[in-house]
């Protein structure tokens, strides 16, 4: 979710604006190396300690914006940026001026590592022996502990974030990172960001592809009253894309698809889990891989608007544009045959339409390409309800159990459950961001913030059926597959 993080953004967007615009005039390759100058042109710095600083970290992410990578050999889509990762402290615990140096010594007893030392008018601790176990912390009877836990750290659910002893910058464990996206807006240094392909969708609009958008239901409420999906078309195409269409179909086809496959499973006695949110996937497939045969086989929303587009046209270049840093895992590193050929977050897509001097404008809503139910796959809770519509219309049983997991935390908890074989609930509805993808680390706004302007938006939908909206917009027989393999 967007945090207060106004200074950042404002540099990451006018970076992005800048990229954007001199690949959209065809003279980026000349113009990019000036691009650092341009925004931090000093004498004086206006968001770090000096321009020289300003300016690498500009130019480090310039790097990402093209795709690029920051660390030799890692294509991880999140990169911490090592001239902007500087400022936090190098150890976790630190004493406060709160400590009274008391008789007890009851951190220095507690200490297992004899870290902890008396000094003159409190206690030390030595950051070379601590463990950062957290037992000295526990035992003051002061409180005078303060645990400094970095806020990527914080933020990371699955204990992927590390620190290089020397430098005290920040390492992602590529093997632990589901990319859920949660620390790039938790750090107050802008200093953890995600690869772009703004350049290169900008190329293939310039060389004359058909490029079509497909933005996520998410979208839905978050720029504005009177921002709806037509607004979106229209402003997409005026800036090369062929056409735009809703990703909230794809959320109909999955439902259907998943639907199938729950009823199957239900009747062998089979427990399962949902497979469009990709940070979930990635949890189970990292952190608990025993459990990956649980995972519903059918594809992503992204993944089935994109192959639908590619059987009517195999050359199309695919761009997804929502709020998921995530998604960007599901395009490079789950390998899914016909998935999206780019993933764009909304802060790269403004700064995009911007560099056009296109903006979101209010329109009616025209041109409806889903039901609600596909629209409501964007909210926590939301998968559940169409699955279960889709069961409905199609006449099999709903008296099923489903654990909905609303956030990263309560879906360790579920998955844990499950491997222990004591999870009650029949399937797992699997959503890593608190809310649902309306909440992804993207977003514009905190949900209370939007919510009123995105039941608008939705109250506009025409009642329709699942099974009816996929013939409808698909046709009915589907001539490409709904399932990973």
């Amino acid at each position: 979710m967007l945090s207060n993080d106004a200074t950042i953004f404002q540099v990451k967007h006018e970076m992005m604006k800048a990229v954007a615009k001199y690949a959209f005039e065809g003279v980026y390759n000349e113009k990019r190396d000036q691009i650092p100058y341009e925004l931090s042109p000093g004498p004086n710095a206006t968001f770090r300690c000096c321009v020289y600083r300003e300016r690498e970290v500009l130019r480090e992410r310039i790097i990402l914006a093209e795709g690029g990578t920051l660390h030799e050999g890692d294509y991880n889509m999140i990169q911490v940026i090592p001239a902007a990762c500087h400022g936090c402290p190098i150890t976790r615990f630190s004493v406060t001026d709160n400590c009274q140096k008391c008789m007890q010594k009851a951190c220095q007893n507690a200490c297992k590592f004899g870290a902890i030392t008396m000094g003159n008018r409190k206690a030390i601790i030595d950051p070379d022996k601590c463990r950062e176990c957290g037992q000295c912390a526990k035992a003051c009877p002061y409180n005078a502990i303060a645990d400094l836990v970095r806020p990527c750290k914080k933020a990371c659910p699955v204990d992927a974030i590390k620190m290089e002893a020397e430098s005290g910058i920040v390492k992602i464990d590529k093997d632990k990172c589901i990319q859920c996206g949660a620390c790039i807006h938790s750090c107050p240094f802008g200093a953890i960001g995600s690869r772009s392909g703004i350049v290169k969708i900008i190329d293939a609009i310039h060389s004359g592809k058909r490029v079509v958008a497909m933005v996520a239901p998410a979208a839905e409420g978050q720029f504005g009253k009177g921002i709806t999906m037509t607004s979106w078309r229209t402003a997409l195409k005026k800036i090369g894309f062929d056409d735009m269409v809703e990703v909230a179909l794809g959320g109909d086809l999955t439902a259907q698809a998943e639907a199938a496959e729950w009823a199957e499973a239900y009747k062998e006695g089979k427990k399962m889990t949902t497979s469009c949110c990709p940070a979930f996937v990635n949890m189970v497939n990292k952190h608990f891989p025993t459990l990956a045969d649980h995972i519903s086989t059918s594809v992503s929303p992204m993944c089935a608007v994109s192959r639908m587009l590619k059987a009517d046209d195999p050359d199309v270049i695919t761009v997804f544009i929502g709020p998921c840093v995530a998604k960007k895992s599901e395009m490079q590193d789950q390998k899914i045959d016909g998935n999206v050929d780019f993933v764009m977050l909304f802060s790269e897509i403004l700064p995009m339409l911007e560099a056009k001097g296109v903006e979101l404008e209010p329109e009616e809503y025209d041109k409806q390409q889903a039901s609600i139910y596909g629209k409501h796959f964007a909210h926590s809770h939301g998968v559940t309800d169409a699955v279960v519509q889709s069961l409905t219309e199609t006449g099999e049983s709903t008296d099923i159990k489903v654990e909905v997991c609303n956030g990263a935390a309560e879906c360790k908890k579920a998955l844990m459950m499950m491997k222990a074989g004591r999870l009650k609930a029949d399937f797992i509805e699997g959503m890593a961001c608190p809310g649902g993808c309306i909440a992804g680390p993207s977003a514009r706004k905190p949900i209370p913030m939007f919510k009123k302007d995105r039941q608008d938006c939705l109250s506009k939908t025409e009642d329709i059926t699942i099974e009816d909206s996929i013939k409808k917009h698909v046709g009915e027989e589907l001539n490409f597959s709904m399932h990973r393999a």
